[in-house]
């Protein structure tokens, strides 16, 4: 009976998960042309750090120089911006959005493009607090690490719908 007892709420919390359509993640399906990859990032920096990190989970060759049989993955523009939304009194600024434009494109390792020129716009919003500057700080870091993953994420899962749907070539239907 105590046996019962302490499988029961690992029943009940299995059933839970799957009633609401909780899936794991898998590991993202890239195209055979992309096993081995060379990464350029512009300012390198953590989306470099995470892309990296993601591309090897995925199976893929993360190649230190670009070559033949390696395809691209080029990341011209990574930037961050800060943009203010609201003004309180005394013309105080007491909401800001931190923004993170990232521009990519894919060629495979026959030189083909893979993934056409392609921009991604993220941002999140958050109260600013004239009394808090160290607090606030902190806070837009830990912003930009949030659109950093969530970036990568993007990436992936174009990475991904790239591999399932390939680019027909000019003038072919």
């Amino acid at each position: 009976m105590n046996r019962m007892l302490r499988v029961a709420p690992l029943l009940v919390v299995a059933l839970a998960l799957s009633a609401c359509g909780f899936h794991l993640r898998r590991s993202v399906a890239l195209p055979p042309s992309m096993s081995r990859l060379h990464l350029t990032v512009s300012g390198g920096g953590d989306l470099e750090r995470g892309l990296t990190r993601a591309l090897e989970n995925a199976g893929v060759a993360v190649e230190d120089n670009a070559g033949p049989g390696t395809a691209e993955l080029r990341v011209p523009v990574a930037s961050f911006g800060t943009e203010s939304l609201t003004q309180g009194g005394y013309a105080r600024i007491t909401e800001y959005a931190v923004r993170y434009q990232v521009e990519f494109d894919v060629a495979g390792a026959d030189g083909k493009t893979v993934l056409p020129h392609q921009r991604i716009d993220m941002q999140r919003e958050y109260s600013y607090d004239s009394t808090d500057t160290v607090g606030n700080a902190s806070q837009v870091q830990q912003i930009q690490r949030s659109l950093v993953d969530d970036m990568v994420q993007a990436i992936m899962f174009r990475l991904e719908a790239a591999a399932k749907h390939p680019q027909a070539e000019p003038g072919k239907p």
